[in-house]
Formats: C-alpha cells, sequence, structure tokens
C-alpha cells in the first residue's frame, strides 16, 4: 500500500485509508453537482482529495472517521498535492485492515505519559496545589489517555495531549533548576493544567477532532480550566482569594500571552512568564518535528506552517 507521505504529482496509486473529514460540496456548474470535500490520512499524514459526481448511494455510505479503499491521481492545485478520487469503496472484514493501523499516535505509550503525570503530581511539595491540581486532572483523566492537544496546531494526534504535558515538564524541569527564583511546584501545575480542559472543549475520537464542544465554543480551555481550579478550591475548603489559587489561575489564563491569541490578561508574575514560553517552545518545535516527519524526504522545503507565521522549513542536505 502507498503511504500518504509517500504520494507525488501525477502518481497514480490504490490502497486504504481513514476519511478523516468528508463534507458534502455542490460544484458551481450549472446545474450544479455534488461532489466529496475529503481529507484521506494515514498514519504517516494526510492529503485533500475530491471525488466527483457523488450519488445519493454514495453520500448514505461514505462518512468522517470511515475506513476506504481508494484508487486515485495525485494532482497539484494551487502548489498544493491534492488526490483525484476515481473509485471508492468501503473497506470489509476481509480487507483485514482497521482503524487503529491509520492514525498517528505520540510516540511513547499512553500509559507512560499518564504514570509521567502522575509521578510529577505527586512530587509537588505543597499540599494546596497538589490537591487543587489532582481534582482538575480527575475531571478528564480517561480523556487525557487519547485526547490530542489541538484540532490541526500542533501535537494533534492520539495521546497528543499527554505527550505535550510530557515534554513541557521536561523543558520545565530544566529552567526550574536554571532559575532557581522560579516557583517549581506552580511551574508544575500551571505546566498539567494549561491544556487540562482541552478535553472539554474539543469531540474527538482516535486522536481526532471533530468538532468543538458547547462549551468549548462558548467558553474555551483557558476559562473552563480556571472555572475547575475554583470549583477545585471550593471542595477543598481553599480560600479563593488566597495568593496560591489566583496565582494558579493567572499562570492559566494568561499563557497564550495575549488578548488575539486568547488569553484575557498578560503574564504577570514570574512563573506565568515561564510557562507561556514552556507552552510556546514546545508547541513550535512540535510543528518543525511533525512537519519534516511529514514531509517526504525527496523534498527539501516542508509545506508552510501556520503557527511559524506561514514559513516553511528548509532540510539541510548534512
Amino acid at each position: 500500500m502507498t503511504l500518504i507521505k509517500q504520494l507525488q504529482a501525477q502518481d497514480e496509486f490504490m490502497g486504504f485509508y481513514l476519511l478523516k473529514e468528508l463534507e458534502v460540496k455542490q460544484t458551481n456548474s450549472t446545474p450544479a453537482k455534488d461532489y466529496f470535500d475529503i481529507v484521506l490520512c494515514d498514519a504517516s499524514g494526510q492529503l485533500s482529495a475530491k471525488f466527483w459526481d457523488v450519488s445519493p448511494t454514495d453520500k448514505e455510505t461514505f462518512f468522517p472517521m470511515g475506513l476506504v479503499k481508494v484508487q486515485g491521481l495525485v494532482q497539484t492545485y494551487r502548489e498544493k498535492l491534492q488526490v483525484k478520487i476515481n473509485r471508492i469503496r468501503k473497506v470489509t472484514p476481509e480487507d483485514g485492515v482497521a482503524v487503529k493501523d491509520f492514525i498517528r499516535s505520540a510516540p511513547l505509550s499512553p500509559d507512560n505519559l499518564i504514570q509521567t503525570i502522575h509521578r510529577v503530581m505527586d512530587s509537588i511539595t505543597n499540599d494546596t496545589i497538589k490537591r487543587l491540581v489532582a481534582f482538575c486532572v480527575e475531571k478528564v483523566e480517561e480523556k487525557l489517555q487519547h485526547y490530542p492537544a489541538a484540532k490541526t496546531h500542533h501535537h494533534a494526534y492520539f495521546a497528543g495531549l499527554a505527550y505535550h504535558i510530557v515534554r513541557m515538564l521536561e523543558i520545565g524541569e530544566f529552567i526550574c533548576k536554571q532559575r532557581p527564583f522560579l516557583n517549581e511546584d506552580l511551574i508544575k501545575a500551571g505546566i498539567i493544567l494549561h491544556d487540562i480542559a482541552k478535553p472539554e472543549e474539543m469531540i474527538a475520537q482516535l486522536g481526532i477532532v471533530s468538532d468543538y464542544s458547547v462549551q468549548g465554543k462558548l467558553l474555551g480551555h483557558i476559562s473552563m480550566a480556571a472555572n475547575w481550579i475554583t470549583e477545585a478550591a471550593i471542595h477543598h475548603g481553599i480560600e479563593l482569594q488566597s495568593d496560591l489559587v489566583l496565582g494558579l489561575q493567572h499562570i492559566i489564563l494568561s499563557h497564550h500571552n495575549l488578548p488575539e491569541w486568547g488569553s484575557p490578561v498578560l503574564p504577570q508574575i514570574p512563573e506565568a512568564v515561564a510557562l507561556h514560553y514552556i507552552d510556546s517552545m514546545d508547541a513550535k518545535l512540535q510543528m518543525v518535528e511533525d512537519a519534516l516527519e511529514l514531509t517526504p524526504e525527496t523534498e527539501p522545503w516542508t509545506p508552510m506552517i501556520r503557527g511559524l507565521e506561514n514559513k516553511a522549513i528548509y532540510r539541510l542536505n548534512l
């Protein structure tokens, strides 16, 4: 089977893929005709595709997150690769393929990631902070096993959120050793909780986000996490106006740094400044790593990366 990462312009191919996204649209012709606007994916990457002249039966047969066998042609449209699907059918048991074979996953097992998060939680020396963190984590612990960190931006795959948290904890450990004036417990807590409400903000299956929840659309994960800290403090009888509660809420509310990036306040305590840059560093380096991994080795340049101001990354031939 041809992996998506291996496809090049003018390739004719056949293989099994996951319908990551599927939307029925209409052409601009007269009369208008239905077609499928599709995103095909496998563990190596994803690619936009079109299936023209869709029949009523097709619209009752194919849905997002379904496995299909595709015969198609790779074309170039607006300087990007796109598949023209000539034939498509649903997989059958005889094909011997499973959905788990077609999804990207974090490079570490979910169990190991969750164990690492718990080990760091247990290492928090301030009992009040530890209780606040444990209360919030417990809300989404099952979903942490498989949820992505984002829909497309970074760590957008199975167990991506837990992987993002663990990688940030590694950076945070180094920063706290280099800058001992930082409160290590607050750094650990802020890293674990900064995106903890993402599993309630997004609707995802097998690490693929299909939509945002009503809460996600109306509140967003930053506000939701800050509210959970308030809820945790009330549950444990912790003073809401204490510096611990206010400081932890501030770290969460400010971790996107600017209002236009989603934060209602700017970082104004040392740990909030540190958390923003730890988060940004891990997210941006992951964007670069993913782009390089998903770009064929024959291509010197990656596609433009939205999270890096639409810059492409060049692969040095060393």
